[in-house]
């Protein structure tokens, strides 16, 4: 491509060689306090499986370079109602600290510079169906042929092999094909999914261990790694208690807010809302029964023991749902955990659960300013490093925001972008 290179092939190697040598010292000195400084990621994804993998990413410091559909981008954008001026804040919670790049992979300039992000980065992310890929020739033997070191991961729905391979695949269908809905709800009503997106988080979960182990490992080897991830896969193990029962012949059921093998530990109603209280063993009981003022129920054989309390728990419930009813839930925070020290907590909603007390004095939810938009709110992620700095830098890109930026970090000068633009790698105007 005439060009692209502001100097000779030599000016382009040395400037390798310098930053390669400038991330070694970092990593050997330890002198980044951000964990993940000098890895960059090109992330195809769309929705929340990989948006959140990257989004973790990004959060310990890595360069996260969005690659998007131009004049549409990542469908979370549009997801929605609300909005908050044309976007969707939904969108926005997935996606601080990246930078959007829009280009037209079905187009042969817009598939060159994919090339060139990849063969510059360290971790190769998508979430197509299987065999998209390959149409686009951005699989993995087509990404490795320009960076043999690249983590290339691959999501999908129920993994790059088996007989349901190519099927689609959301959340609302790993969730019932994972067992998590046969599990949640009440007992006498229909299987309810989980009120979050919880296999996607899952999944984008598993994306960010496995891209970070899969870097350490290549630190120790030179290796790049393929890691093939699939969402139904991701989610089984997250079964542990109940898969436990399955193991040993029995069949887990719906319980509502209750617990298969702890009682009490489940919701209750107060005056005012709901409760959660967590007994875990026969101290805990005895605390409970003398904060309700039914020293009756301590001495009941029936609740003796928390099998007992298992064996028993409609009645248990009966017993301790009048209680409940009879205070507020502030009353009974006070009562049972201030003066008790009893494991129990409201059931909050959504807006109070990021606007509390506890919640300011850790700064969990902050902002980031935008010239823009003003200040966009952040949940912060939890990790919380006595030596190292973790924590969101800018906030959610607008679609195409970066893409000359990003390019001319690689190396472009103007009339090489201005090339690119006119071969519709970044789309028609």
């Amino acid at each position: 491509m005439t060009g692209r290179w502001q100097g000779p092939v030599t000016e382009r190697l040395k400037g390798r060689f310098l930053a390669s040598l400038t991330e070694y010292t970092v990593f050997m000195t330890g002198s980044s306090d951000r964990i993940l400084d000098g890895v960059t990621v090109v992330d195809l994804t769309t929705f929340v499986t990989g948006g959140f993998c990257s989004l973790m990413l990004a959060n310990q410091g890595a360069e996260v370079i969005k690659v998007e559909r131009p004049g549409a981008g990542d469908d979370n954008r549009h997801s929605g109602p609300p909005f908050i001026d044309g976007e969707s804040p939904y969108f926005w919670t997935i996606n601080y600290g990246k930078k959007s790049v829009e280009l037209d992979l079905k187009s042969e300039a817009g598939r060159e510079a994919l090339y060139d992000l990849a063969s510059e980065a360290d971790v190769f992310l998508q979430n197509y169906r299987p065999g998209t890929a390959e149409r686009l020739d951005v699989d993995e033997e087509s990404i490795r042929a320009h960076n043999d070191e690249i983590v290339y991961c691959a999501i999908s729905a129920f993994g790059q092999t088996g007989p349901w391979r190519e099927r689609p695949g959301y959340d609302l269908l790993v969730q019932g094909m994972s067992g998590i809905m046969s599990v949640t709800g009440e007992p006498d009503r229909q299987p309810v999914k989980v009120g979050l997106p919880m296999t996607d988080l899952i999944t984008g979960m598993w994306a960010a261990f496995g891209i970070v182990t899969a870097l350490y490992r290549r630190e120790q080897t030179g290796e790049g790694e393929y890691i093939d991830l699939g969402m139904l896969d991701a989610a089984l193990p997250w079964l542990t208690k109940q898969a436990g029962k399955v193991f040993a012949g029995e069949s887990p059921s719906r319980m509502g807010t209750r617990d298969p093998v702890l009682a009490p530990y489940q919701t209750f109603e107060t005056a005012d809302g709901h409760l959660n209280v967590a007994c875990l063993n026969d101290r805990l009981w005895d605390r409970l029964c003398a904060a309700l003022d039914r020293a009756d129920l301590a001495t009941d054989d029936r609740f003796a023991s928390n099998a007992d309390r298992v064996e028993h728990m409609r009645e248990l419930e009966t017993e301790l749902a009048a209680a409940f009813r009879g205070r507020t839930t502030d009353e009974w925070i006070e009562r049972l955990v201030e003066e008790a020290g009893i494991p129990a907590g409201p059931v909050y909603e959504v807006a109070d659960a990021l606007d509390n007390e506890q919640i300011e004095a850790r700064g969990t939810v902050t902002t980031i300013e935008d010239p823009d938009r003003g200040e966009i709110p952040v949940i912060e992620h939890p990790l919380n490093y006595a030596r190292a700095t973790s924590g969101f830098e800018s906030p959610p890109p607008r679609l195409g925001e970066h893409s000359r930026e990003v390019f001319r970090d690689l190396g472009y000068d103007e009339a090489a972008l201005d090339e690119l633009a006119a071969r519709g790698a970044f789309g028609g105007d």
